[in-house]
């Protein structure tokens, strides 16, 4: 039976979720009959060893029965492959769809927010209602718990578990407002920032900028949490901030453009800060308790954020003419897209790895640089172009993990090996084949010198 234990820290968009997980292996079950066959085989006697070669060589029945042991035994081993190749290909699957979900879900955010901009020009407004779908985490795991957990808790009792990651008072008013208000405040810059970017620039540039977020999150690591150095990040935070420069200067340094990259780059850093501001506070949470959180985030937002979309409408700086013309399906569409991009952000580890999640981070890219070519009157010069690689090799650097190197290393002297090995091969095939060679011509010759003796 195999248990697994996950615990997952609950990240802003585009943030790769933090989880350890634990997999404890049953025993296996021996192959049966091997124990038995070892006992026979060690008190038999040579005489009946004897007979049994003799009817296995002359007795048709006997070989029958070998090869039919032989078959029972490789039976079982060609099942366990055959299941072991669908449990890889079920996994290979599975990541394929979280990694096209990640994908789709936030380059459709950055593409839908940009068409609402166009008859509805309330950015917070959309980050408010947006943020307020965060109420639905803890139902919807609920919802997935009664239907797979064997241990039935009613939601009271699973609520009350998972307050037991506040401490050992659970949820009270003063940790509702010390551990909640600071990750709501950032959660909410941090899309915000990134909606008010949009309308600056492309969602081409606005999606490749916001990768530079995880090479913040590793500067903030470093400096703040003292993580293990790591050369290779170091360079991949240098690339991001050389993306970031280029494509400013791919623009011409206009005043719009600058002040969209310095928005993005604000929205990148706020990510950055939630997460590392989770890890030193809170460490890691496991599913229900990560699910909790983002809930209290959105409780949080209802209950105190929303006087500003209201300051923001009665001194006009947001505002619009009526209710009724508000595309009410664009928002839900943006908060459906924006929710179920944070669900696979932090929940999509129980089904694939971490680093395919982020893969599909940096494949919204090109899925935005593609809707950008049709639908605006974007310019792919080679500066920008350059940029945007630059920066995603940067954030594909950022994956590998800390024993990188030494996985290089054995990566190559695994290749030397099997290279040696192969010459090896060859020069004994080839010294094979000329003793083989020689003994025929030395055979033939005795041939032909032996028939010329006879004939004379």
């Amino acid at each position: 039976m195999k248990k697994h234990s996950a615990r997952v820290a609950p990240l802003t968009a585009c943030n790769s979720p933090v989880l350890t997980l634990t997999k404890v292996k049953g025993d296996e079950r021996p192959e049966e009959g091997s124990g038995a066959g070892a006992g026979a085989g060690s008190v038999r006697t040579e005489a009946e060893s004897r007979q049994e070669a003799a009817a296995g060589e002359g007795g048709e029945g006997e070989g029958d029965g070998g090869g039919g042991r032989r078959w029972w035994r490789a039976g079982p081993r060609c099942c366990g492959r055959r299941r072991l190749s669908v449990e890889r290909l079920k996994e290979a699957l599975w990541g394929s769809a979280v990694v096209l979900s990640v994908c789709s879900s936030w380059a459709g955010t950055s593409q839908l927010a940009k068409v609402t901009f166009r008859t509805f020009d309330a950015p917070f407004a959309i980050t408010w209602f947006a943020a307020t779908w965060n109420l639905l985490f803890f139902p919807l795991y609920y919802l997935g718990y009664a239907w797979s957990s064997d241990e039935k808790q009613n939601p009271l009792q699973q609520f009350r578990e998972c307050c037991r990651f506040y401490g050992d008072d659970g949820l009270t008013i003063k940790i509702f407002f010390t551990r909640t208000a600071p990750f709501c405040v950032l959660w909410t810059l941090t899309n915000y920032l990134y909606l008010l970017a949009l309308k600056k620039i492309s969602a081409t540039d606005a999606s490749a900028l916001f990768c530079c977020n995880k090479a913040f999150v590793f500067l903030l690591s470093w400096i703040v949490l003292r993580d293990k150095f790591m050369g290779v990040r170091i360079v991949a935070a240098i690339f991001a901030i050389a993306g970031i420069v280029m494509i400013t200067y791919a623009d011409g340094f206009h005043s719009h453009s600058v002040i969209g990259i310095a928005l993005v780059v604000a929205s990148a850093s706020m990510s950055a800060l939630y997460k590392v501001l989770f890890k030193m506070l809170l460490g890691s949470a496991k599913y229900g308790e990560a699910a909790l959180f983002l809930t209290v985030l959105g409780l949080f937002n209802v209950t105190f954020i929303i006087c500003v979309p209201t300051a923001l409408y009665f001194t006009g700086i947001e505002h619009w003419t009526s209710f009724s013309l508000i595309p009410w399906e664009k928002l839900c569409g943006i908060a459906i897209l924006l929710l179920s991009f944070t669900i696979l952000m932090n929940f999509g580890i129980a089904v694939t790895s971490p680093t395919l999640i982020s893969v599909g981070v940096v494949l919204s890219v090109p899925v935005n640089a593609v809707a950008d070519a049709y639908s605006t009157d974007i310019i792919f010069n080679g500066v920008r172009v350059i940029a945007v690689l630059i920066i995603c090799l940067g954030f594909l650097l950022l994956l590998l993990p800390q024993e990188w190197d030494k996985m290089a290393v054995r990566l190559v002297s695994r290749f030397r090996v099997s290279k040696r090995e192969e010459v090896v091969e060859e020069a004994a095939a080839g010294a094979d084949g000329g003793f083989a060679g020689q003994s025929r011509r030395s055979k033939a010759s005795r041939t032909s010198t032996a028939t010329l003796a006879h004939s004379f």
